[in-house]
């Protein structure tokens, strides 16, 4: 026999794509509920494994943000790096 989902999953068991804040606050309830203690083991093993799930969410979400950045910044720093104009930083560190 299967257990219910919690409230908050939904039939496919929280697959479906969360915000990152949603993701995050839903985690930090988790975490919290589960410092309390008091809870069955089963209910506590299912909430760690929810937790773990959404900390994945969380990291693909932060992942994906330095993945953009890093990419919006790489053609500032090629930019940057193709100019070397006279009193430059590069320069200057040749000159020690």
């Amino acid at each position: 026999m299967t257990e219910p989902p919690l409230p908050h999953e939904s039939a496919d068991d929280g697959r479906a794509r969360l915000s990152y804040e949603d993701a995050r606050d839903e985690l930090i309830q988790i975490v919290q509920r589960l410092e309390l203690g008091g809870l069955p083991l089963e209910e506590a093993l299912r909430l760690w494994e929810r937790g773990e799930e959404l900390a994945r969410v969380c990291q693909a979400w932060l992942d994906g943000a330095r993945a953009r950045l890093e990419a919006y910044r790489a053609p500032e720093q090629s930019a940057a790096n193709d100019v070397s104009a006279p009193g430059s930083a590069e320069e200057h560190d040749h000159g020690r």
